[in-house]
């Protein structure tokens, strides 16, 4: 259901993806071109991918839901316990808020680089708060559940990108070399164009 729903949630954006990612490889184009600054694949792709993963985030949690009740619940764990574990809607409401949120600890993990949580927890917990918020005023709920498991996820992300600094640093230098990253960048840029090909409805079979 969680992976359903994201295919739902990019297939519904593709054409503002498109278009957002060819201006930005125009602008990025000019601006190496122009300037002193050392071009490096996968640290743009990366900070491309972080921007659109952002956009489509925010696009899923603003998302007005048909026959999606309005609510405002400020008493914690009420709507995580009202779930049985192991059920689709707990894995959909409960592991997929949390799920959701990963990649965004992560990237603000990277982006600040900072080895305190404290900025991760604090921008997670802003987030969650504002979206809650907007939530409730178009068509569904404010749920304090949600702000929690959100914050969680942050903090996983900012865990799993500290673990990956101290895991890379131990490398062979073989793996930390820019080509094999620029490698590995080339190969999803590829599979995503064939994916956005399909959405497009050009035939193109995964």
């Amino acid at each position: 259901m969680i992976l359903e729903t994201i295919k739902t949630t990019i297939n519904d954006n593709w054409p503002v993806i498109v278009i957002f990612l060819i201006t930005m490889i125009s602008l990025r184009f000019f601006y190496f071109k122009n300037s002193r600054e050392k071009y490096v694949l996968y640290k743009e792709v990366f900070s491309v991918f972080a921007i659109i993963y952002i956009f489509l985030l925010f696009q899923l949690l603003t998302k007005v839901e048909l026959n999606h009740g309005s609510g405002f619940n400020i008493i914690p764990f009420t709507e995580i316990l009202r779930y049985e574990v192991g059920s689709k809607l707990f894995y959909y409401n409960v592991i997929g808020n949390i799920v959701i949120f990963i990649p965004f600890g992560y990237f603000i993990a990277d982006y600040v680089k900072s080895k305190n949580i404290f900025p991760a927890l604090f921008i997670s917990g802003i987030v969650s708060v504002t979206v809650e918020f907007v939530q409730l005023n178009i068509g569904r709920s404010f749920d304090i559940d949600d702000i929690i498991l959100n914050i969680i996820g942050g903090i996983i992300g900012y865990l799993i990108y500290i673990a990956w600094q101290a895991v890379k640093s131990h490398l062979p230098k073989f793996l930390q070399s820019n080509w094999l990253y620029n490698l590995l960048c080339l190969i999803i840029i590829f599979l995503i164009i064939l994916y956005f090909l399909k959405s497009m409805g050009l035939g193109v079979n995964l």
